[in-house]
């Protein structure tokens, strides 16, 4: 039991010293490989969505009548409510409409 408290420094200072000495990785992220369309909001779209995805993130979406009005009320509402997107009660409506009449 005496020799365990030493090693167990050694260990400890040792992994200290490690990580004092660490260095930082640095990568260049891939440019965006698409945009979101034109449209009425589109200002509202970028500066709400693009915080946490790009326009990619959008065309994945379900696509067809049914996945319209309803459909990306419902995603606003769960990247604020799930997510915690920091969207403001003014912008949802915008970004739902712009959202349905260009996905």
């Amino acid at each position: 039991m005496r020799y365990r408290i030493p090693t167990t420094l050694a260990i400890v200072a040792g992994l200290g010293f490690a990580a004092a000495h660490a260095t930082p990785v640095a990568f260049t992220l891939p440019g965006e490989t698409a945009a979101f369309r034109p449209g009425a909001n589109l200002d509202v779209v970028q500066n709400n969505c693009t915080a946490c995805h790009s326009a990619d993130y959008i065309k994945t979406q379900p696509r067809g009548e049914k996945f319209k009005k309803d459909f990306w009320a419902a995603e606003v509402t769960k990247m604020i409510k799930v997510y915690g997107a920091p969207i403001e009660e003014a912008d949802v409506g915008k970004i739902v409409d712009y959202l349905s009449a260009n996905y």
